[in-house]
């Protein structure tokens, strides 16, 4: 299996345009974890929260209606706690802040490079 190289990542523009979007809409603590040289699974997460379920749902509709693709998949949008927008290339993680306090994934990818960002 070919390796990843860092000279050709397309994933760049989509990443600002889901933190653009996020921002729009209040998103808090947004940070991205560029996990491109660590995993096979995608080359961005993108990891924001939200105070309440509104807040959450507006995020996320915000980034689905903003992007010019639609996300492979979809999980979490029912309750509201985390949602995961998987881009393939880019997972949108928008948790509620108790949810993401717990899970803690940007401990668990402590690693990869990160830029935060704030509205």
């Amino acid at each position: 299996m070919p390796s990843k190289t860092k000279n050709k990542n397309p994933s760049t523009e989509l990443v600002d345009k889901i933190v653009e979007c996020a921002l729009a809409k209040k998103a808090e603590n947004l940070v991205v974890l560029d996990v491109y040289n660590l995993t096979t699974l995608s080359d961005y997460f993108v990891v924001c929260s939200a105070n309440s379920e509104p807040q959450i749902k507006a995020i996320c509709d915000s980034v689905r209606r903003g992007t010019p693709h639609k996300p492979w998949h979809i999980e979490g949008y029912e309750k509201l706690s985390w949602v995961l927008l998987d881009y393939v290339d880019v997972l949108v993680h928008v948790f509620k802040n108790e949810e993401r306090e717990y899970y803690n994934l940007e401990k668990l990818w402590n690693d990869a490079p990160r830029k935060e960002h704030h509205y």
